[in-house]
């Protein structure tokens, strides 16, 4: 916020092994360190959350479920008045919000059901 006064604090995060290694890779690729990348990241996920909760859009809430995986993509669909998945994709994109991932045993079942699949 403009006019505050920010000081630097250090806290302990927990993640992914192989995605810090990446976020290394590329951080020293473009010339930045992974702090400056997360805090990037952060202050641009506030920012989205905070212009939307101040205008009494839950559009971004309703993105940030199926982010995190609390809904599915028809119910987001649904909510925002969606007719397609490219529509839904694209404004995750926008949002800067990952997609939602499947849990390991629901998408090794969909791979062993592919395979089930006869080919000819």
């Amino acid at each position: 916020m403009e006019g505050e006064t920010s000081k630097i604090v250090k806290f302990t995060v927990a993640i992914d092994g192989a995605l810090l290694q990446r976020a290394k890779g590329i951080a020293t690729r473009v010339g930045v360190s992974v702090n400056n990348l997360v805090n990037a990241e952060l202050r641009h996920f506030l920012e989205t959350f905070e212009a939307c909760e101040a205008s009494g859009n839950q559009n971004f809430n309703v993105l940030l479920d199926f982010s995190f995986g609390r809904t599915t993509s028809d119910d987001a669909m649904r909510a925002l008045g969606l007719d397609r998945e490219e529509d839904l994709f694209l404004l995750m994109a926008h949002g800067h919000l990952p997609m939602p991932r499947l849990a390991d045993a629901a998408s090794g079942e969909m791979v062993e059901q592919l395979r089930a699949i006869p080919s000819h």
